[in-house]
């Protein structure tokens, strides 16, 4: 599959854009573990003109976690082209749009999902950010604003003849949130469009190699996007790619998926460079990692984890809670 020149292989698997989720250090694990690109958290388009520290900070790109994709959210057309090029100069392979963010603080506001309340601004933005840049410029949208208004099917050819060179889908309403199950049949019928001719990528309810391969089998989507299904497990890309490519899934000890959430807590908290704020970036990974579920009595134990703020403190805690887990675990 390619985006522009931008060739992502064989069924690519896209790590979602997710806010306090996708820094750097968490992009990196996941392009380890077989992600084929990666997208940055969404970066205020408003912020980035207004050349504020900590948001031009989530558009640092470390050259081992390419290809990436720097995401932009914003309501005004010359505000977005503005921020695009400042993204530009980040030297990442895509700039991504996002009109599916359904947060109140985002979409209330006109920007993200509320995007699909507005559709000819949406369109003026994607145009005048495509005009302003020499990147491959892409769009992450969801399926209208409810049920009443399932727009998607429509809405994706003019997202295409705007100038996207690809769109994601998410399979719910902006209503929905987050909440019932993801229907991904509008966004096989988008693919299935002859005048469709930019790759489709699939997003929501990605959680295993099995699932991934039946979206891509039954949908013919080019691409799967994975979100929440990440978080906590980085590791899951191994598991999707093994399971596309038709080889046997790596098999690990405990000990070793352990490890790897504790190279998360140091690398967040090296990314952070402080290390409560390091921690308190980790603790959404901690809180929805499977690694820990199903032990017996675990409540007040997870509630230390979560609640520590040094790293020395934490580790052991984790130590502790591995011995916890049962043996076929």
């Amino acid at each position: 599959m390619q985006i522009g020149n931008i060739d992502l292989g064989y069924r690519p698997l896209f790590l979602a854009p997710m806010e306090d989720v996708t820094d750097a250090s968490f992009r990196l694990l996941a392009r380890e573990f077989g992600a084929s690109i990666v997208v940055t958290e969404f970066v205020n388009a408003d912020a980035i003109v207004r050349s504020v520290p900590s948001t031009l900070r989530k558009m640092e790109v470390a050259d081992e976690e390419r290809p990436v994709a720097i995401q932009l959210y914003g309501r005004d057309p010359q505000t977005m082209a503005e921020a695009a090029k400042v993204a530009e100069e980040a030297r990442p392979e895509l700039i991504d749009l996002n009109f599916g963010c359904p947060v109140k603080k985002v979409a209330g506001k006109g920007a993200g999902a509320g995007m699909l309340r507005d559709i000819p601004l949406m369109l003026e933005i994607i145009r005048s950010v495509a005009k302003a840049v020499e990147l491959p410029v892409t769009v992450k949208t969801r399926l209208g604003w409810d049920s009443d208004h399932i727009i998607i099917e429509e809405l994706a050819e003019q997202i295409q003849e705007a100038g996207a060179q690809a769109l994601t889908i998410h399979g719910r309403t902006r209503s929905q949130m987050y909440k019932g199950e993801a229907d991904w049949a509008p966004i096989a019928r988008v693919k299935q469009n002859p005048n469709i001719v930019i790759p489709i990528i699939g997003n929501g309810d990605v959680t295993s190699g099995e699932i991934a391969l039946q979206r891509f089998e039954t949908t013919g989507v080019d691409a799967v996007m994975i979100g929440r299904g990440a978080i906590g497990q980085p590791w899951i890309f191994e598991e999707m790619r093994a399971r596309l490519d038709g080889k046997e899934v790596p098999q690990h000890t405990t000990e070793w998926y352990v490890e790897v959430l504790k190279r998360m807590l140091h690398e967040s908290i090296v990314k952070c460079q402080n290390e409560l704020k390091g921690i308190l970036h980790f603790r959404r990974h901690l809180a929805i990692t499977p690694l820990f579920k199903g032990i017996p009595d675990f409540k007040s134990h997870r509630v230390a984890m979560l609640r520590t703020n040094t790293e020395v403190e934490l580790l052991q805690l984790i130590d502790q809670a591995t011995e916890m887990i049962p043996q076929e675990k």
